[in-house]
Order: C-alpha cells, then structure tokens, then sequence
C-alpha cells in the first residue's frame, strides 16, 4: 500500500455550474472526490458540496491529484441517467497533460487492459491476464523543451487509466507521485486536468458540454 499525506487546498470550491438537476464543479488538484477510507482524509468535493446543498449525489469521480470538471447530480433520477451516460460511453471527456519527453507520434491509440497491482495498492498495471479493457486516444499539442503538452481522450474510465497508460508509452505525466520517477518527479502537481465534460442533461436530454481551463 503506497501512503500518501492528505493536506488538501482549503480554497472555496469553485461551482462552474448548477441548476435543479446538476451541480459542476472545477475541482482542484489535492482534494479527494469523496472520503477517504482513514483518518484525517473526509475532507473531499462531496462532501463541501452536501455542506451547501444536501441533495448532491457523485456521478463519477478524478483521482486526488487531478484537477476539472466534476459533476454531480441533484435528485436519484438525475444520478442514475448520469451514470448510464458514463457506463454506456455517451459522455465525451477531454483532459490536458504535461509528459516527460517527446511524445511521437503525434496522435495515436492506447489499447492496454488495466487492473490493480494488489501488492502497491492504489497503483494500476497493465494486466493481460486479468486486466479490464482499457483505450486512451492523444493528440500532441505541442512540445516545451523536453516535455510534451497533450490532449487525451478515454475511451473507457479505469483507475488510473491515463496516468498508466502514458508511463505505458514512455512518458509518464509530469509531476505524478505513484508513476513518474527523476526528473519527471520535480513539479509542483501531477500535471493531469479534466478540461472538457460532454454528455446528456437529465432533464431536457440535449446533449451539453461543460469547461474548466487548464491551469497549467
């Protein structure tokens, strides 16, 4: 089990976003989206969320480290035609990285199945065996001395799946505490944000799509 100190940003959450139906929030790097299982880490987006508004219920979540869109539901119906908007693949995200390196070439497909390494719990591997299926598309943005400015965009939503999968290529994400070794290591954030959420509103069922700029 990899151990990790909670001092989580005690900044206002910033609401991007509400209405009778959903609540969206740009959640910052270093807060949980929901309790930790140990002392010390409640602290999270839900539960400073239910503080204002009781009725908020998770739809999805992002790693501790990775800052961007979140959104959450306000009534069970709005929860569960959310969620069957991730399961069934119909919500479309997009995230922005900083990679070690020079990522080539410059678009590209990951298709590498994805399971837990039980010995160094939370820290994903790729799993042939027994892992779940797993894609991540990426388009190079552009490259800043020797690291890479990209866009991804997943496919399906495993833990971890886009910090496993650029390690996978070569490039782990700048700044990442579980996967990134050396000089990759130096920066002051694992340098992942959720950018772009788009799926179908619960109620009026049209198709919305939500931001929250990169602040790196």
């Amino acid at each position: 089990m990899i151990e990790f100190t909670y001092n989580p940003p005690m900044d206002p959450l910033v609401i991007t976003y509400q209405d009778d139906q959903i609540i969206v929030v740009d959640k910052p790097s270093g807060l949980l989206s929901v309790p930790g299982k140990t002392e010390g880490r409640r602290d999270c987006v839900e539960l400073r969320l239910r503080a204002a508004h009781p009725e908020t219920l998770l739809v999805h979540r992002l790693d501790c480290d990775t800052s961007g869109v979140m959104i959450f539901a306000r009534s069970k119906l709005a929860q569960g035609f959310l969620g069957q908007e991730f399961e069934k693949r119909r919500s479309e995200k997009t995230y922005i990285a900083r990679l070690w390196g020079h990522l080539k070439p410059e678009t590209g497909r990951v298709d590498l199945p994805l399971g837990t390494d039980w010995p160094n719990r939370p820290r994903q591997q790729v799993d042939h065996e027994n892992g779940r299926a797993a894609q991540t598309d990426w388009v190079v943005l552009g490259y800043d001395g020797n690291t890479t400015r990209v866009e991804l965009h997943p496919l399906t939503g495993r833990s971890h799946q886009l910090r496993v999968h650029m390690l996978e290529l070569g490039h782990p994400i700048l700044g990442d505490p579980i996967y990134a070794t050396g000089a990759a290591l130096g920066f002051p954030r694992l340098m992942l944000h959720a950018a772009s959420l788009s799926l179908h509103h619960p109620a009026t069922k049209e198709r919305v799509s939500f931001l929250a700029e990169c602040p790196f």
